[in-house]
């Protein structure tokens, strides 16, 4: 798998990629992913870090991004993770959210936050093993398209910690 930032020649395959993510797992999401202009926005905009992992084939296989966040928590950032179904579990998310915390680095943020349906059980596991500690438990938070409420997870993840403790034993500059 190929992780790199996107361009404006992804459009299609961005929107391609989103379309194979089942429905009822869209209705999670803050932004409208099918709609042609607002990911558009997102590969001509200087609107936070973005990055696609790409198959053999060039197939868009996954997403991350890390929208800082505005006013007193513009030390924050948001990441919004997806992978295609078909190639879960083999350390795809993993991997963005690891390249999404040297991006938390690489930007000054002192923290970064996920929001995870905690249903999601293997999504909330993966970021835990990352690093992310659970700062709260939202019930009945989001509604899916069938009316039902579910919980939502707020995960964060204090990023100038983790560097400092990585700086003091010496091993930033192979993250780097």
């Amino acid at each position: 798998m190929q992780i790199r930032e996107p361009s404006a020649a992804d459009l299609d395959a961005l929107l391609a990629f989103f379309a194979r993510i089942p429905e009822s797992e869209r209705t999670f999401f803050k932004e409208p992913v099918l709609d042609r202009a607002t990911v558009e926005g997102w590969l001509t905009t200087d609107s936070g870090r973005r990055a696609l992992a790409h198959d053999e084939d060039g197939n868009v296989v996954g997403y991350v991004a890390v929208i800082r966040l505005s006013g007193w928590s513009d030390h924050v950032g948001d990441v919004r993770l997806v992978v295609d179904p078909d190639h879960r579990g083999e350390g795809l998310g993993r991997a963005l959210a690891r390249w999404a915390l040297l991006q938390a680095v690489d930007c000054g943020l002192g923290k970064l936050t996920v929001e995870v349906v905690a249903e999601q059980e293997g999504a909330v596991a993966m970021f835990t093993g990352l690093g992310f500690q659970a700062e709260g438990l939202l019930r009945d938070h989001v509604r899916d398209r069938q009316g039902e409420l579910r919980d939502l997870v707020l995960l964060s993840h204090s990023v100038a910690d983790a560097w400092s403790a990585m700086e003091t034993a010496g091993i930033d500059d192979a993250l780097a």
